[in-house]
This record gives structure tokens, sequence and C-alpha cells, in this order.
């Protein structure tokens, strides 16, 4: 039995992340500036610093995944 099925099914996913990436602009520039801003200075970023912003970016690429065609 071969894998390359699985590895064709992953490329195939990985090609559909620049679009999703594309639909949550918003929420990726959101979490992007909260991690800059725990991360400034000399401050340590701790776990679960951006995790508002976290969840609603996951929540759009989750949104985005089920509403893109396979």
């Amino acid at each position: 039995m071969s894998g390359r099925g699985v590895w064709l099914r992953a490329r195939a996913r990985l090609r559909r992340f620049p679009a999703l990436l594309a639909g949550c602009g918003e929420q990726a520039a959101a979490y992007g500036r909260c991690v800059a801003a725990a991360a400034g200075g000399t401050a340590e970023l701790r776990r679960d610093a951006c995790l508002e912003e976290f969840r609603a970016l996951q929540d759009c690429f989750a949104r985005a995944a089920k509403a893109t065609p396979k």
C-alpha cells in the first residue's frame, strides 16, 4: 500500500492555506499586533497572553476551511 494519497491530500490542504489566510487578514493582524506588543521590550512572551486573538484567528480559519470547496 502506498502513502502517496496521503501526501497528495496534505499538499492540497497546504495549497489552500494562503487563500484561507487572506480571508482572515483582520484576525491575523490583531494576533500579530498582540504578540508583538506582548513580546516587546525586555518582557518575555507568556503562554495565553494573546489567547483571545488566537482563538478569533483559529475560528476564522475553521470557518474559511469549511466554506472552501475541496
